[in-house]
């Protein structure tokens, strides 16, 4: 499909315009040239067939494409999902109305191949409102100083052992325990075919001056089995006062909190450093209540992905509720007018889904955007509605409403893309 636009055009990408095409997302984004092995990682996992280019006089002039996603849902569901990414126009054609035929064309592809969600990181999170994204996860970044912080170790149920190992060999142990601890965080990407790469890619040129990356895994002594893990990265600095290095934490993943606790000793006690970053943690994470004292960690949070309804209904069926809720929605979507109108929504812990038209007055009033931004069980409507942002047209049905759509834990996205 080919959407024109006065001197603008999109269409789906061609093999040999794949090259031509990523260099203009570069020069989008600033110009810096990505290594040889970033681009060829991901060119295989964006493939041709999900991206778009835009054309003006005969010149890629931007673009964008989406990845085959399976993203967890509130109540262990895994629904499939459009990942958008490497959206950008050339900086001599914007505000032509390029990015806004790019997402039309984008999200019509995406409702037609049946994904009923799409989700983005977004490099200017003011964009993408005005196509219905919400932000449905957030992050928390957190700086501690070595001997500063303490870390409680919960009552254990037996023994650990920390050995260091090759992050690329282990990569398969440590892609099984990922794949076993998924399901139970709504906004974790179940990793397809290729993507067990990118946890791992460290290109030299991204380093900033860190280390290769390193990994170390928690094992049971007994039996080997592996119980955790955590890749990081340290920096050598030095001062008049001695090392003052630096532990980069690109990820710690375990499955019991005295298992998390144990690997986080071990990186606040690194030698020759002073102090331990991580700028991707749940903003509920099992750190934030071990340590002794949390103002050290200096936690800061921000936001993480933006998720977009793509089919309203077949979305909200999909995922589970922690509560009753039997509310009618009252939904406006400019963009994507097909899931604007009024829906009933009922459904009970551990039971049926039905989210259906309906004729009925509206007892709830809000935007698609915002319907998105808790759709993954974080924030609530009732502070939505606080904001002014969601309209309770019929007294007592916010809170209920609000409950239902609340998950046990904190969406979370565990990497980019």
């Amino acid at each position: 499909m080919t959407i024109r636009h006065p001197e603008l055009s999109v269409r789906p990408l061609r093999a040999e315009e794949w090259d031509t095409w990523y260099r203009t997302v570069e020069v989008a984004f600033g110009g810096d040239q990505e290594s040889p092995q970033e681009r060829e990682l991901w060119r295989r996992l964006i493939g041709v067939e999900r991206t778009l280019a835009v054309w003006s006089d005969g010149q890629l002039v931007g673009g964008g494409g989406s990845f085959d996603f399976r993203l967890v849902v509130p109540g262990g569901a895994v629904v499939p999902a459009a990942g958008v990414a490497a959206v950008g126009v050339l900086p001599t054609h914007r505000r032509r109305g390029a990015l806004t035929a790019l997402m039309r064309g984008q999200l019509d592809g995406v409702r037609a191949a049946g994904e009923p969600l799409a989700v983005l990181t977004a490099s200017e999170p003011v964009i993408y409102g005005r196509f219905g994204y919400g932000p449905a996860t957030r992050k928390a970044a957190v700086s501690m100083l070595r001997g500063r912080v303490r870390v409680h170790t919960p009552e254990r149920d037996g023994g650990v052992v920390l050995r260091l190992a090759d992050p690329v060999a282990e990569l398969p142990r440590c892609e099984e325990l990922y794949a076993r601890l998924a399901t139970a965080r709504p906004g974790t990407l179940l990793r397809r075919p290729g993507w067990e790469a990118v946890p791992v890619l460290d290109v030299p040129s991204g380093r900033g001056g860190f280390s290769p990356l390193q990994c170390v895994l928690a094992e049971d002594p007994g039996s080997g089995e592996l119980l955790g893990y955590a890749r990081y990265a340290v920096k050598s600095e030095w001062t008049d006062r001695g090392a003052a290095g630096v532990v980069r934490v690109r990820v710690v993943q375990a499955g019991r909190p005295w298992v998390a606790a144990r690997l986080w000793e071990f990186l606040l006690d690194l030698d020759l450093t002073e102090r331990v970053e991580a700028d991707n943690l749940p903003v509920d994470d099992a750190l934030l209540h071990l340590v002794s004292d949390v103002r050290h960690l200096l936690p800061r949070i921000v936001d993480g992905m933006y998720l977009r309804l793509v089919d309203l209904p077949a979305a909200l069926e999909a995922r589970g509720y922690p509560a009753a809720v039997d509310v009618v929605l009252g939904v406006t979507d400019a963009f994507c007018p097909w899931n604007a109108g009024r829906w009933r929504l009922t459904a009970a812990p551990g039971g049926p889904v039905s989210c259906v038209r309906t004729g009925d007055p509206a007892e709830l009033e809000l935007d698609v955007r915002e319907l998105a931004s808790v759709y993954l069980g974080g924030g609530s409507l009732a502070a939505l509605a606080a904001a002014g942002l969601v309209r309770e047209l019929r007294p007592g049905t916010l809170g209920p409403a609000s409950a239902a759509f609340r998950s046990d834990l904190e969406p979370w996205l565990p990497h980019g893309f």
